[in-house]
C-alpha cells in the first residue's frame, strides 16, 4: 500500500520554487528532487518569506543609488504611485538573475507608464556591493527590457548590512550568507508596495505573468492607476495564494454578470419605450399647412 505525500503548506510551496529554481538552472529535473533536496538540506529551512501583508515598510532607511547618490526609502513613495521591491544581490550567480529575467520580461507586456504609474526598487542585500556594480547592472537590465521611461522608474540600491537587514526583516524575507557555496541563499518574489509602503501582495518565483503583476500594482493603488476594466477584474478575481496567481471567484463574477445584464436589458427596454413614444407623437401630431413643403419657384416665374 502506498503512503499518500501529505500535502504541502504554503509555506513549503514557496521554499520548493527557489530549490526548482536552482535544479532548473543547473538542468536537474525537478520531479520530487526539490523535496528530497529540501528533507536533505535542512539549512534550506533558513529560506522564507513571512508575509506581513498589511505592514508598513520603514521609510527612514538609507542607501545608496545606482548614481552614487545617499537616498532613504521614503524618497521613492511620495509620489502617490505603487512600488514593486525587490531583494537580492548584484554578484548573485544563479537565483537573482532569473527574478531579473522575469521582471524584464514582465515589465513591456504591463501595459501601465513606469515613473508615472509605477516605481522598481532594487536593493542588495549584501554590504559589499557598490553603487557602481549597481549602476553597469541597471544599465544591463533597462536595455533588455526596451521600456520607454523605464530608466528613472527602475533603482538599484546598495548600503550597509543594518540597512537591508532592516528592511527583509520589515518584510519577512528570510536568508542566509551559505559558508560552503560562498554565496547569500534566500528565496524569489516580488512584493508589491502601495504608494504608502503598505506591503500589499508578495508574488512568488523567477516567471511573472504580466496580468498579476498589473493587477497587484492597481490594487495596491487602490484603483488610482489602470483603466476601469482592471478594476472590474480585480472585482471578479482574487489572489489565490495556493495557486500564486489571481483567480476567478465566482460568486462575485456571477453578481456583477447579473446587475451588468440587468442594467442591458434596462437600455434596451428603455430605448424601445423611447422610440414607441417617438412614432406615437409623431402620429398625433396636426399637419401645419403653413410649414407643409411649397413646390420650388422657378426662375421663368420672378
Amino acid at each position: 500500500m502506498t503512503t499518500a505525500r501529505p500535502r504541502l503548506s504554503v509555506r513549503g510551496r514557496r521554499v520548493l520554487r527557489v530549490v526548482a529554481a536552482a535544479a532548473m538552472l543547473v538542468g536537474v529535473s525537478t520531479s520530487g528532487w526539490s523535496q528530497h533536496l529540501m528533507d536533505d538540506q535542512p539549512e534550506l529551512q533558513k529560506i522564507d518569506i513571512v508575509e506581513h501583508l498589511g505592514d508598513t515598510i520603514p521609510f527612514d532607511l538609507a542607501f545608496t543609488d545606482d548614481r552614487g547618490k545617499a537616498v532613504t526609502l521614503g524618497d521613492y513613495f511620495a509620489k502617490d504611485r505603487p512600488v514593486i521591491l525587490v531583494l537580492g544581490y548584484y554578484r548573485c550567480p544563479m537565483l537573482c538573475n532569473l527574478v531579473f529575467n522575469g521582471i524584464t520580461k514582465a515589465l513591456p507586456e504591463l501595459g501601465l507608464q513606469p515613473g508615472a504609474e509605477y516605481e522598481v526598487i532594487n536593493v542588495s542585500i549584501n554590504p559589499e556591493e557598490t553603487w557602481e556594480l549597481a549602476e553597469a547592472k541597471k544599465r544591463t537590465y533597462v536595455l533588455e527590457a526596451g521600456v520607454s521611461g523605464l530608466n528613472p522608474a527602475w533603482h538599484f540600491l546598495v548600503g550597509p548590512a543594518e540597512q537591508s537587514e532592516q528592511l527583509a526583516d520589515a518584510v519577512g524575507f528570510k536568508y542566509f550568507w551559505d559558508e560552503k557555496r560562498n554565496e547569500y541563499a534566500h528565496a524569489a518574489v516580488l512584493i508589491i508596495l502601495s504608494p504608502d509602503g503598505m506591503i500589499s501582495r508578495y508574488l512568488y518565483g523567477i516567471e511573472f505573468k504580466p496580468k498579476d503583476v498589473r493587477l497587484s500594482l492597481v490594487e495596491a493603488s487602490d484603483g488610482k492607476i489602470g483603466t476601469t476594466m482592471d478594476r472590474l477584474i480585480l472585482a471578479c478575481f482574487h489572489y489565490d495564494p495556493e495557486a500564486g496567481s489571481y483567480v476567478l471567484f465566482a460568486r462575485n463574477a456571477m453578481t456583477i454578470g447579473g446587475v451588468l445584464t440587468i442594467f442591458a436589458l434596462g437600455l434596451l427596454v428603455g430605448g424601445m419605450v423611447y422610440r414607441e413614444r417617438r412614432k406615437r407623437s409623431r402620429a398625433a401630431a396636426p399637419i401645419d399647412a403653413d410649414r407643409s413643403p411649397q413646390p420650388p419657384v422657378s426662375s421663368h416665374e420672378v
